[in-house]
């Protein structure tokens, strides 16, 4: 009876050991240190990556505050034209209530011209700083798994209904990977506030598969 037991519980532990490989095995990139490369999809990871969304959504609300402001003013430029039209033209009053229009306008565009330009020159330092922690995490990442080259790829799905989605598709450098695609593994680093110095994610922290 004994042995039995014995038999049932190894058994069992070879059996759960077993599951743990196969599931190793098939996780996105399992392979990379086994082949020495890996490829990664930037995009999603930007797209996932938390403190990058957090960032553009505080900018995004900002742009929303000053779109306010400035539809404001607008109005109040649009209602100083209505009573400017109410003087013949080519009146004092007319005259002098035009210039001050003009004016309102000029500063108007000026003021517009700022904002965007300012919000333009944010968002690409955002984009940049996300970029570079990225590559940052890509290459601690590599280091750590004696991963000699990671190439970017795309793993979005094709619609083949769509035109762009197909030359896509037809363009792409990567055509295939076998389990090298450590994305999970990279955008789990970053979240986790990771990288240099860091240590990488463990299994229980990787996101769900993408596809």
């Amino acid at each position: 009876m004994r042995t039995l037991l014995l038999s049932v519980i190894v058994s069992g532990c070879l059996i759960s050991f077993a599951g743990k490989a196969v599931a190793q095995s098939t996780s996105p990139g399992a392979n990379a240190a086994r082949f020495g490369i890996a490829v990664v999809d930037v995009s999603y990871i930007f797209k996932n990556y938390a403190q990058f969304k957090g960032a553009m959504e505080a900018m995004k609300s900002e742009m929303e505050s000053a779109e306010s402001k400035l539809k404001s003013d607008r109005d109040a430029i649009a209602a100083k034209e209505e009573q400017r039209n109410q003087y013949n033209a080519g009146s004092p009053e007319y005259k002098q209530m035009d210039e001050e229009t003009a004016r309102l306008k000029a500063e108007f565009n000026l003021t517009a011209g700022k904002i965007r330009n300012d919000f333009l020159e944010r968002e690409a330092k955002v984009y940049y700083q996300t970029y570079l922690e990225v590559s940052n995490a890509v290459q601690y990442y590599g280091q750590q798994h004696n991963i000699g080259i990671v190439l970017r790829f795309n793993g979005d799905q094709i619609d083949p209904n769509l035109r762009e989605d197909v030359l896509r598709a037809i363009n792409k450098p990567v055509v295939y990977q076998n389990n090298i695609d450590i994305t999970p593994d990279v955008l789990a680093l970053l979240n986790r506030g990771g990288g240099p110095g860091g240590v990488a994610p463990a299994a229980s922290d990787q996101p769900p598969l993408r596809r």
